[in-house]
């Protein structure tokens, strides 16, 4: 042991980091973004475009977005661009884009969750690719900040699926909670465009101003978080977190300048963006 980390201490490093995640290594950050939202003739974001400031995607699997034909796409695009491959499901609920929460049993949310992953996986495989990550999408996303019995169901599908994969829990919620007690591999995240509540959570859509446009707003966020370890919520709360990846929504006005920016400052900051499995 002593010789492994005097001759390789980063991959020393990485491997006591990587069975359960949770703590920030220096001067290296995630950039995930949610791709694949197109369905059939409808159009949404710039997927190809995105692809060049992020690490990691997080693809619709066909229930909230997208479709086989713009999976297979994306996949390909992520691995022409280097970048790597999680699936983003949630809420069978096209019509309502998976932001409308779903009476569903603890049993249907993994059985669901697993299907998703399935048809993902299925794309990747067929180009080389492992998949990478898991990150609940919309609502679902939302319930699982604040209900951990949700969170815990979607963290054992993703444990169920393969223990290697990552399960994407939001920073200093129920989710980093339910990871560590389903025993599953996790990264904690953050958001770069998102206005924050002082509980961590964020700030619904509903309410005007959540989603932030400015990209040095954004960038000045996404640098606060990760050199500082906190971010400030709406009513000006210092909400602390520690996260592994930032998020980024691609589908928002003017995504390509914010992601920019965004990876400017962090160039700047001698920060370097790599994908959450490395």
């Amino acid at each position: 042991m002593i010789l492994f980390l005097i001759f390789s201490p980063l991959r020393a490093l990485r491997a006591l980091r990587c069975k359960f995640s949770g703590g920030k290594m220096p001067n290296r950050i995630d950039i995930n973004c949610d791709m694949g939202e197109s369905f059939g003739i409808y159009k949404l974001g710039r997927d190809a475009e995105v692809m060049d400031y992020i690490s990691s995607a997080n693809i619709a699997c066909g229930w909230h977005a997208g479709d086989p034909v713009v999976m297979e796409q994306i996949v390909r695009l992520a691995k022409e661009k280097g970048v790597a491959v999680g699936a983003h499901p949630g809420y069978p609920d096209l019509m309502g884009f998976g932001r409308r929460r779903l009476d569903l049993s603890p049993g249907e949310i993994e059985a669901y969750m697993l299907y998703q992953m399935g048809a993902l996986a299925a794309f990747a495989k067929a180009h080389g690719l492992p998949l990478q990550h898991l990150k609940a999408h919309g609502a679902l996303g939302n319930v699982a900040f604040v209900d951990l019995e949700v969170s815990k169901t979607i963290a054992r599908a993703a444990a169920r699926y393969d223990k290697n994969l990552i399960f994407v829990a939001l920073a200093g919620t129920v989710m980093v909670q339910a990871a560590k007690e389903i025993g599953v591999r996790y990264v904690e995240e953050a958001y770069a465009d998102r206005v924050y509540n002082p509980d961590g959570t964020l700030q619904s859509r509903k309410i005007a101003g959540s989603v932030i446009h400015d990209p040095e707003k954004a960038a000045r966020q996404a640098l606060t978080i990760v050199r500082e370890g906190h971010v400030i919520a709406h009513d000006g709360t210092k909400v602390s977190i520690k996260p592994e990846t930032l998020c980024v929504h691609g589908d928002t006005p003017g995504a390509i300048v914010i992601l920019q920016k965004i990876t400017e400052e962090l160039k700047r900051a001698a920060i370097t963006v790599a994908p959450m499995g490395q």
